[in-house]
């Protein structure tokens, strides 16, 4: 009896091991998935169709602005906000996720909720090109990780700060199923605190184009009402960068205005 035991448990032993070995094996020689740009820009739009929530906006026909905000969520976005809300303006909010952290107000869902865009600015605005590929990974994921907890949505674009980007910070936001907006009119607010002079320049804005700002300067607010009447005396619509496009943008891919291709 002792012997047919420890055949029979030498028998389950071999069973199992022969079940197990050839998995492991194949588990680990898998290859990872790789996906196409354009097809994953597609999943994430259907994954969240209703934000941002679509408009009867054509910019191909329109006379169609994509105002942008850097660095916030801060002290003076509520009241950005509100300025928006009351000229039913749309924009696009490229936050930091440090910024979303420290925000007692819950800023990064009342963009969500209001119908705005919201984009990952990194999570301490390092230059994303001095840093190995971990750190690109950590910063742009720990953001997105933060927002989607605090907002229910998944962030679609990012914007390198200060416009820096390379072949690996593409390779990673790729990865990362993010666009990289640029800008084509910068309002240097961060420079010239001056409401008037922040205005004049965002005034001067064309068609299609995307205008960089940042909400996190008491002055660059102040500009925002001057802005926004005389953009709409000349006919132009507010959209979010997504509007501006018609369509989600594609992962990995730089855009700088309406008229960078993206299909």
């Amino acid at each position: 009896m002792h012997i047919w035991g420890l055949a029979l448990a030498l028998l389950v032993m071999t069973v199992t091991a022969c079940g197990t070995r050839p998995q492991t094996r194949q588990q680990a020689a898998r290859p990872p998935a790789v996906v196409d740009p354009r097809v994953l820009a597609k999943r994430l739009a259907r994954a969240q169709p209703d934000w941002p929530a679509n408009r009867p906006v054509n910019c191909r026909r329109d006379k169609c602005v994509a105002l942008t905000f850097d660095d916030g969520p801060g002290e003076y976005t509520g009241k950005l906000l509100d300025l928006l809300r009351g000229r039913e303006a749309k924009a696009t909010f490229f936050v930091l996720g440090q910024m979303v952290a420290a925000d007692p107000h819950g800023l990064a869902r009342r963009i969500v909720d209001e119908g705005h865009e919201i984009g990952n600015h990194s999570w301490s605005h390092p230059p994303l090109t001095a840093l190995p590929e971990e750190q690109i990974r950590a910063e742009l994921v720990q953001t997105d990780n933060l927002v989607r907890r605090l907002t229910g949505v998944r962030m679609r674009m990012m914007r390198p700060p200060y416009g820096a980007t390379d072949a690996r910070v593409a390779a990673e936001t790729r990865r990362e199923g993010l666009a990289q907006i640029l800008w084509s009119l910068d309002t240097l607010d961060w420079r010239d605190r001056a409401s008037s002079v922040v205005a004049r320049r965002a005034d001067a804005a064309k068609p299609g184009e995307i205008v960089l700002m940042h909400d996190i300067h008491r002055t660059t607010i102040e500009a925002v009402p001057q802005l926004l009447d005389t953009l709409a005396k000349k006919g132009f619509k507010f959209v979010t960068v997504s509007e501006l496009y018609g369509a989600t943008p594609v992962p990995g891919r730089e855009y700088t205005d309406r008229w960078t291709k993206h299909e």
